[in-house]
């Protein structure tokens, strides 16, 4: 696909281009973090039709072999994912505007 076409179709520059795209959202090419055997992440970049930005993020860590490890395990990365989204959502907003004093 030439860039004019692209642009007419509503890619963006990180947009992948190929089957990603469909449904009518655009879909970057996957970013994965693996440390073998204990965990892997994959991001992928995400607009919607509406034009929204999202990031996706799939995550697989190794559980530990007992079930008391692995619950704690479990509410360390939930405690952790909470933290990631409230930041993430915070950044979102817009900054109030400071006044002079």
């Amino acid at each position: 696909m030439n860039p004019r076409s692209a642009r007419r179709a509503g890619h963006t520059d990180w947009c992948a281009r190929d089957h990603r795209c469909n449904l009518g959202e655009h879909r970057s090419h996957e970013i994965t973090v693996d440390l073998p055997a204990r965990a892997r992440a994959v991001l992928v970049r995400a607009r919607t039709a509406t034009g929204r930005d999202y990031a996706d993020i799939r995550i697989r860590v190794a559980l530990a072999p007992t079930e008391p490890a692995a619950r704690r395990q479990l509410t360390g990365l939930l405690g952790d994912l909470r933290h990631t989204i409230t930041r993430a959502a915070i950044a979102t907003q817009p900054h109030p505007r400071r006044h002079p004093r």
